[in-house]
């Protein structure tokens, strides 16, 4: 499932394809990935320029000149493709926008969706979600402050999206990696030094997965290169069996809360 680095290099691709562009048709191939009669959310969106896109968790926001939003959560298997009728993947598309020539497909949008929202409703939907990792104002001692408050398995928490928004299975192994504790400890048994590590290490490995291009292998449009380049870079993510790359120890897979679970039993305690 895409997360917050897989997002937001979607955001940052797509504002230099798309942005300030009017969309000149709306194509539905599947009514349950939009929230509305589809004549009446063709009639909504064509037509409107796309004035920003933003992100939030693992949403993204296209922004319309209408003061419309359409909220997308690819969710799992979701994803995206930009280009010309004759690049377009050979899958099946639910949703298509065009731009002239240039078409933006949502593909494999089973349990994901793409819904049109005003300002009110879009604000009410995302009510819940916790604060921005990466944001700055989002410093050590807010993180502290939250993590207090929590108790229960360290990993449960990290995919919590009322805790933070945007971290998935995926980040939440590998931040546990890279500060060097078990995503299985409970949260009662971390201690302050711990505790600050894992705040380092959520910005640090959010922030490298984002300049890598998130770890999804699907590219964005044809010549896209950066998309998916953090997939090499996973030290336990999906590893299981292989050799830690830091100690040489064999990655192992736990279960957590009905989630697959990945972490060195040597470099994590």
């Amino acid at each position: 499932m895409p997360e917050l680095p897989e997002m937001e290099n979607y955001k940052n691709l797509l504002k230099q394809k798309i942005a300030n562009q009017v969309i000149t048709d709306v194509q539905i191939n599947r009514e349950k990935s939009i929230n509305m009669n589809p004549e009446f959310f063709k009639k909504t969106v064509q037509r409107q320029q796309i004035i920003d896109i933003k992100r939030r968790g693992k949403h993204l926001l296209f922004q319309l000149q209408n003061e419309q939003t359409l909220l997308l959560h690819l969710m799992l298997g979701g994803w995206m493709f930009y280009g010309t009728e004759s690049e377009k993947p050979n899958r099946t598309v639910q949703v298509r926008l065009s731009f002239g020539e240039h078409h933006l497909y949502f593909i494999g949008l089973r349990l994901g969706y793409l819904h049109l929202y005003n300002p009110s409703q879009t604000e009410e939907k995302l009510a819940d979600l916790g604060p921005e990792p990466l944001n700055l104002e989002f410093t050590l001692n807010e993180f502290i402050k939250k993590l207090n408050t929590k108790h229960g398995r360290l990993k449960t928490t990290l995919l919590d999206q009322s805790f933070l928004a945007g971290i998935g299975n995926c980040y939440s192994a590998e931040i546990c990696f890279k500060a060097g504790i078990k995503p299985t400890k409970d949260i009662d048994d971390i201690d302050e030094s711990d505790r600050a590590k894992l705040y380092d290490s959520m910005k640090n490995v959010l922030q490298e997965g984002i300049k890598s291009g998130g770890y999804m292998e699907n590219p964005l449009f044809f010549g896209d290169t950066l998309t998916g380049g953090f997939n090499n870079r996973c030290q336990v993510y999906d590893r299981e069996g292989q050799a830690c790359n830091r100690c040489g120890a064999v990655i192992v897979i736990e279960m957590i809360s009905s989630r697959k679970t990945f972490y060195c039993p040597n470099c994590q305690n």
